[in-house]
């Protein structure tokens, strides 16, 4: 242990003639600004990645319970999910609305429908289920209108289905 002690010792007391406090401090502090940039630095993570979730056969279904009052394609044959946009598209911030029940559980959902807007038309698994659908004078219960109108880009890809929560009766 002695001549590890000597060892240390000698080498300390060489690094202290050859450098100031002020550069031991500032070397320091590069090195720990190194050390918490590490994680940043572009290392491929493909191994803990997720594979994207993938739509249940039910999702691509026009009789799925939750797509009582859908109007168009389904987002879950184009590159989405139900609930959400495939890629290169965004999800219209208005939509409208349906009371869908669900046979599983025996309760009723509220449900939004939302467009997903920015490509054209999707083309695969067209639905049209009107099952509460009002008037044209009641816009958030009609599904007939262009929904992507709100956005920048108005081209109309697909539809989902978003449960909100449970219908009180």
């Amino acid at each position: 242990m002695k001549n590890l002690d000597r060892l240390v010792e000698n080498r300390a007391r060489s690094l202290a003639k050859r450098t100031s406090r002020r550069c031991l401090l500032a070397s320091l502090g590069q090195l720990l600004t190194g050390a918490a940039l590490l994680p940043l630095l572009p290392i491929d993570r493909t191994a803990r990645a997720q594979e994207p979730a993938r739509p249940s056969a039910d999702e691509q279904n026009c009789q799925y319970w939750k797509y009582c009052a859908i109007d168009g394609f389904l987002c879950a044959c184009c590159g989405g999910t139900s609930t959400s946009c495939p890629p290169g598209t965004q999800s219209s911030p208005i939509t409208w609305i349906g009371t869908c029940h669900n046979p599983t559980d025996g309760r009723d959902y509220i449900v939004s429908y939302n467009d997903c807007c920015g490509k054209v038309s999707c083309g695969d698994c067209f639905c049209e289920r009107n099952e509460g659908e009002k008037p044209m004078y009641r816009l958030s219960r009609n599904n007939d209108v262009n929904w992507c109108m709100a956005n920048s880009e108005s081209n109309y890809h697909c539809s989902v289905s978003v449960i909100l929560g449970v219908a009180e009766k």
